[in-house]
């Protein structure tokens, strides 16, 4: 057993937020089930009792996920807090342009801005906050973009109707852009 330990440890780091089930752990140990189980509470059972406890196993709906404990939450939080995101005005209006405008090709994007935007897209997709959502039916078939459930969460959007209307958006510099809620500017 204790050579499941280590290996289960590693599963967890590696399958992150996805977490892994009983099922799928049988088939990686190549086990039956009943003995997954017991492998994976044999583990549990050591990795609370290791010494450090930042992080825990918790069973979600039978999946289990390597999770910071609660416990230190104010800390975690003053972590996320220090890191939050900005975006440069050439990625707002990159994103913008997706968003009002999805599914949408990068070539469309380009033509909207009148400049190139292959390197802002890729950072966007890095940043979780566009996606490929297809392909267009035209020749090359390029990738049609849009926008991830990171993004209307990070502009508190339940959908994309709650964007304000392009016609009444009128330019002042006491009016805070949409896009500008959460991310601050500066250059990618």
């Amino acid at each position: 057993m204790e050579d499941y330990n280590n290996i289960i440890e590693g599963i967890l780091y590696l399958k992150g937020d996805e977490g892994i089930d009983i099922k799928e752990l049988s088939l990686i140990l190549e086990i039956s089930k009943k003995e997954a189980v017991e492998a994976m509470d044999h583990f549990i059972e050591a990795y609370s009792k290791r010494g450090f406890d930042g992080l825990q196993v918790v069973d979600f709906g039978g999946k289990y996920k390597l999770a910071t404990n609660p416990q230190y939450f104010p800390y975690y939080q003053k972590m996320v807090e220090q890191s939050k995101a900005t975006l440069s005005q050439a990625a707002l209006e990159t994103l913008a342009i997706i968003a009002y405008n999805q599914p949408i090709t990068r070539a469309k994007v380009e033509d909207i801005r009148g400049v190139g935007c292959d390197g802002m897209i890729r950072k966007l997709i890095a940043k979780a906050l566009i996606k490929e959502v297809g392909r267009e039916e035209s020749p090359g078939l390029p990738i049609l973009y849009g926008v991830t459930d990171e993004f209307m969460d990070a502009f508190s959007l339940a959908s994309l109707d709650e964007l304000p209307e392009l016609g009444d958006v009128v330019e002042t510099e006491s009016d805070e852009d949409i896009f500008k809620t959460k991310y601050q500017e500066r250059d990618l």
